[in-house]
């Protein structure tokens, strides 16, 4: 049987009657099938029979796939040319770099964002840098709520945590050095602390010195920008001498009035501790069955931080900041040298109208000093802190106050301890948010304060524990701020506000029975040693305090001379 070729048998078939598409369509040229395209379609497939169309119009799209940007794809076949397309693996557009460091940031509590929507993260540690110590004889100072009603000071666009994967890491030193041999006895996370628990009485009055002047109310009015007030530098002697150097806590630790003995600026420290950013230490000497809680000299605690609390704290330069006096030493002793000087400038002195106390200053010597004393009252309370009957246990604490004012209802006599916020550019790099006082505080002065409150959480609860340990009547907050943000040698004094320090410690959220817990935890744990000296640290960059059991010689020794609970004489 002869073989009958392929060829032969195709050209046998009847015309029309054969398999595949017809010879010539509409969509066929010159016997080829093609798709119609525009110059701006992509090439994909060559073709796809399975293809369906994506909205039941012949794959064309309809109006629902114009886009102005591509007007040129709006013609003859733009449509059709989609049945074609190979599909992309993965949506470039959605594709986001998710970053599984630990490593800690500026913005979000510490939080590691992508560039997709935000995501929680644990809570930030690493805010800020050390303070620098002030000048003075015997510690003298020489010198949430984000509500705007408006639009943010943020660029705009900005997102919260956008590219903080770029925010530089903030590394603090310690306050101090620890040395090899001095030996941990504790590590508390601040978690813990916040669970104790401690209720104490209202304190007894022991003993008063110095004398107070009366507040001047006229800055409780709002001056008119034309007529604002400038803060004067007044030089008065003010002192800040340390707990075991006070000559008349040591009269008192003679005549065994208490345990624990401290001053309200060491306590509150304590106190509030779990608000801290910043480092910190405290020294404890143990002698016999007392305690003293000491500052050592020049120490940072006696420095008044400020923004330690913001997210967005100030840097200092190694972070890159390279505005010097917007750094967190620099705004430490400016706000320092603001607090000083605002005490002395809003007080009347008249001699024939202050308050005397039955005793006068202690640290006051009027043939060393050139400068008269600052309006000051030095009061000795003493607190409560058993846990039984069968082990009491009392705090002696000197605590300050500031100025007298008359009642405007009764006319009784109000003590009043004095302080000052600050403001140093509100655009700035570490204003954490601020607004603008200048326009704002009278405005809005509940969001003003608030942010305040969020910004300088630590700060604030010190001065309001303070006000509450000297059983201050009313608590007065100045708002100062830079006569040019570019400067910190000038400033104006925008307002005053006062408060009762327990009405604005509930504002804060400020439980006293959780200081009391931490101060009387601190006590049983240094109670449980031998005689000797203990160093209360606040890690640089984690939220822990650490106890640690030093040996004798482990500071210099002028600074053992002054920690000694024997010798009384005034810091120099």
């Amino acid at each position: 049987m002869a073989q009958t070729s392929l060829a032969d048998l195709i050209a046998a078939l009847p015309e029309g009657d054969g398999w595949g598409p017809p010879p010539v369509t509409e969509t066929t040229l010159n016997g080829v099938p093609y798709a119609p395209f525009s110059k701006g379609d992509k090439l994909g497939r060559m073709a796809d029979w399975t293809a369906d169309s994506k909205d039941g119009r012949d794959g064309r799209g309809g109006r629902q796939q114009y886009n102005r940007n591509y007007r040129d794809q709006q013609i003859y076949g733009a449509g059709s040319a989609a049945l074609f397309t190979a599909p992309v693996a993965e949506d470039e557009n959605t594709f986001s770099v998710v970053s599984r460091e630990t490593t800690k940031t500026r913005y979000g509590r510490g939080a590691v964002f992508t560039r997709g929507r935000g995501q929680r993260g644990a809570r930030q540690d690493t805010r800020g840098g050390r303070g620098q110590s002030q000048r003075g004889r015997g510690g003298q100072q020489g010198y949430g709520y984000d509500s705007r009603g408006g639009r943010s000071n943020a660029p705009r666009g900005r997102r919260f945590g956008w590219k903080d994967y770029d925010k530089p890491t903030r590394n603090r030193d310690a306050s101090i050095n620890i040395k090899p041999d001095w030996q941990l006895l504790e590590e508390i996370d601040f978690n813990r602390l916040a669970k104790l628990n401690l209720d104490a009485d209202e304190g007894e009055d022991i003993e008063s010195y110095g004398f107070l002047y009366y507040y001047d109310r006229s800055f409780d009015k709002q001056p008119v920008k034309a007529a604002e007030r400038k803060l004067i530098p007044i030089d008065r002697a003010a002192y800040n001498v340390t707990t075991s150097s006070d000559p008349i806590i040591q009269e008192l630790a003679e005549k065994e009035e208490a345990t624990i003995f401290a001053t309200d600026s060491i306590l509150s420290m304590v106190m509030c501790s779990t608000r801290s950013v910043y480092p910190w230490d405290i020294v404890i000497v143990r002698q016999g069955n007392k305690i003293f809680l000491d500052k050592r000299d020049n120490a940072t605690l006696d420095l008044v931080t400020v923004n330690e609390n913001a997210a967005d704290a100030p840097m200092e330069a190694s972070d890159g900041n390279k505005e010097g006096i917007n750094q967190p030493g620099a705004l430490a002793e400016e706000a320092t040298y603001i607090n000083h000087n605002f005490a002395n400038q809003v007080v009347l002195e008249n001699e024939a109208q202050r308050v005397d106390m039955p005793h006068e200053n202690p640290f006051y010597n009027a043939s060393e000093e050139s400068e008269p004393p600052a309006s000051k009252v030095y009061k000795y309370r003493r607190f409560d802190l058993s846990t039984s009957d069968e082990d009491p246990m009392y705090l002696v604490v000197r605590t300050e106050l500031d100025a007298v004012q008359k009642n405007a209802i009764s006319g009784d006599d109000q003590f009043v301890t004095v302080k000052a916020l600050n403001e140093f550019d509100s655009k700035a790099q570490g204003s954490g948010g601020a607004l603008d006082w200048r326009t704002k505080l009278v405005s809005q002065r509940g969001a003003v304060v608030a942010t305040e409150m969020k910004n300088n959480s630590v700060k604030l609860a010190r001065w309001t524990v303070q006000s509450i340990l000297s059983k201050a009547d009313v608590m007065k907050l100045g708002f100062v701020s830079r006569a040019n943000p570019k400067t910190n040698d000038k400033h104006v004094i925008l307002g005053v506000i006062g408060w009762k320090p327990k009405d604005f410690a509930n504002q804060m959220n400020l439980s006293l029975s959780n200081g009391w817990g931490i101060v009387r935890t601190i006590a049983d744990m240094c109670l449980k040693r031998g005689d000797g000296k203990f160093v209360l640290v606040k890690d640089p960059n984690k939220s822990i305090l650490r106890l640690y059991e030093v040996p004798a010689g482990s500071f210099d020794e002028d600074a053992d001379d002054e920690l000694v609970p024997e010798t009384v004489a005034e810091e120099e």
